[in-house]
């Protein structure tokens, strides 16, 4: 009797799948062909809203390259508070278009990279729905955690992007002139590709915390280990930051820094998840 009771009690802690009977493989796919289809359908609306939004789109994605940006005035109006006479030298990027169909097709691709972007918390709360049953109770809560931090770092790496990185990036790059008599005439598409590739990268960089706390988790790194290669991982922060930036000191140092940053608090993180000896012995 009291073996049932402790069988009974056992089945609490398995993974939903499991009390509930394992599906079959072609019952998985089904799954997740139906979620696919749920994101794919609200990146085709979130897509076509901002594809007939034109003029607010765009004018929201060429803010940077004016020096009426949010960012270049929320600096100058701080230096006046400090009282600091700086001003940045006013300048605004000219685009063109040398193909037919270039700006359609930067209009359409645009569209579809915002309507992901936009579609992000519904990918998230979908891939969770998807593996939640696999998972173990103590798994689960984590899980939490892990998919809220997820996102709210990825907003974060979007966001510094827009305000920080891409505007010094654009205002360095489309100003430099190696002659007076050499114009800068930047392409739209060059424009683009150039915000969309950066604002991803930041993104995905700025998941090294999440990282951190699941390799942690596992017992795969630990806090000792990362402050010993310290040294090493600021290298490689270097390097990495150099390959996703475009080729400028600037803007060099405003990825490094915070990616640093990001290392040192994943350590701190790894310091407080990292399973003690005792733990491992348990398991």
């Amino acid at each position: 009797m009291s073996q049932k009771v402790m069988d009974s009690s056992d089945d609490t802690l398995l993974p939903q799948a499991h009390q509930e009977g394992m599906m079959t493989m072609g019952e998985h796919l089904d799954v997740l062909r139906r979620m696919l289809i749920r994101i794919v359908i609200v990146v085709i609306v979130l897509a076509t809203a901002v594809f007939c939004c034109k003029e607010w789109t765009f004018k929201m994605l060429l803010a940077p390259g004016s020096s009426d940006f949010v960012t270049y005035t929320a600096i100058e109006r701080l230096c006046r508070v400090i009282g600091w006479k700086f001003h940045f030298e006013p300048f605004r990027l000219t685009l063109i278009n040398t193909e037919l169909s270039s700006q359609f097709i930067t209009h359409l691709t645009t569209s579809i990279y915002l309507g992901l972007l936009g579609a992000s918390p519904v990918v998230i709360v979908e891939l969770m729905r998807f593996i939640m049953p696999a998972l173990y109770d103590n798994e689960r809560r984590y899980s939490y955690v892990v998919a809220t931090a997820v996102y709210g770092l990825f907003v974060a790496g979007v966001l510094m992007s827009y305000y920080i990185l891409f505007p010094f990036a654009c205002r360095f790059l489309g100003t430099y002139q190696v002659d007076e008599s050499v114009l800068n005439q930047i392409n739209v598409g060059s424009y683009i590709s150039t915000f969309t590739t950066l604002t991803f990268m930041m993104g995905i960089v700025f998941q090294i915390p999440v990282i951190a706390f699941v390799l942690g988790k596992m017992g795969v790194i630990d806090a000792e280990l990362m402050t010993r290669y310290r040294r090493h991982a600021a290298l490689l922060v270097m390097t990495v930051a150099a390959i996703i930036t475009p080729p400028d000191l600037m803007t060099l140092i405003l990825v490094a820094a915070p990616m640093y940053g990001l290392y040192e608090l994943s350590v701190v993180i790894v310091r407080r998840v990292s399973p003690t000896p005792e733990d491992l012995i348990d398991t």
